[in-house]
């Protein structure tokens, strides 16, 4: 009952995605009347998420995360998606704004996508944990080109913060490892839901602690490039965990 509807619902958001991409091109009512309806969508379906993760029982809830987790990156994405198309509005076809507007639109898609796997994979004990770390893997890469997108930070934090959560690595490392090892599905669920975290963490740390009013152009650049390194080395784990 709950696929049903979350699989109707999210058709409906897809809809409205390329109404938004289309009315960036248009008239400002026509824009404003496809950012209305895809808020109204994207609130129905995440009412039905909810549900649904909720009827999986408090027995489960690293599963009812993966669930929350899936279309709150679909309603990030959407966010992302309108700012774009406010962007974009009444700009000639070749403005860059059309090409921010067309990769929104895409990793919008791409989410809704992941979102609609994870609550197939969510009936079948034997794959959700592995559709969690794929879920997992996409959104880290989501997080990677934002963090290496030439956007500054809307606050800074200081580098002791930065190295603080670098331990959260530490300890998602120790889970991602053990996890490989047992294969149990409960483990690798719980890895995927704890390296979601710790990475995102430490990108946006930091990040902001590389745009610290103290800390020289040389400095961020280095900071930026480990920053890099390492989620792209614990890419390269989950993806082994992901093999195993």
């Amino acid at each position: 009952c709950y696929r049903e509807n979350i699989l109707k619902t999210a058709k409906a958001l897809v809809e409205d995605t390329k109404l938004l991409v289309s009315g960036a091109a248009s008239s400002q009512d026509k824009l404003a009347q496809a950012a209305q309806s895809s808020a109204t969508t994207i609130t129905q379906l995440a009412e039905v998420v909810k549900l649904g993760a909720a009827s999986l029982g408090s027995d489960d809830p690293e599963t009812q995360v993966v669930l929350i987790n899936a279309i709150k990156d679909v309603a990030k994405a959407l966010s992302d998606l309108i700012g774009a198309t406010k962007g974009a509005a009444s700009k000639p076809a070749d403005d860059p704004s059309m090409y921010q507007l067309k990769g929104a639109a895409k990793v919008m898609v791409t989410n809704v996508t992941s979102l609609l796997k994870t609550v197939k994979a969510v009936e079948d004990e034997a794959t959700r944990g592995t559709r969690a770390l794929e879920a997992t893997i996409e959104y880290i890469k989501q997080e990677l080109t934002v963090f290496q997108s030439s956007e500054v930070p809307e606050k800074t934090s200081s580098p002791e913060e930065s190295i603080r959560m670098t331990k959260g690595i530490t300890m998602a490392t120790a889970k991602a490892v053990a996890a490989g090892n047992s294969c149990r599905q409960e483990d690798v669920i719980a890895t995927a839901n704890l390296s979601r975290k710790a990475v995102a963490d430490m990108l946006a740390a930091c990040k902001q602690a590389s745009y610290h009013p103290d800390v020289s152009e040389e400095v961020r650049e280095r900071a930026l490039r480990f920053g890099t390194e390492c989620t792209l080395g614990y890419l390269e784990l989950l993806e082994h965990v992901l093999l195993v």
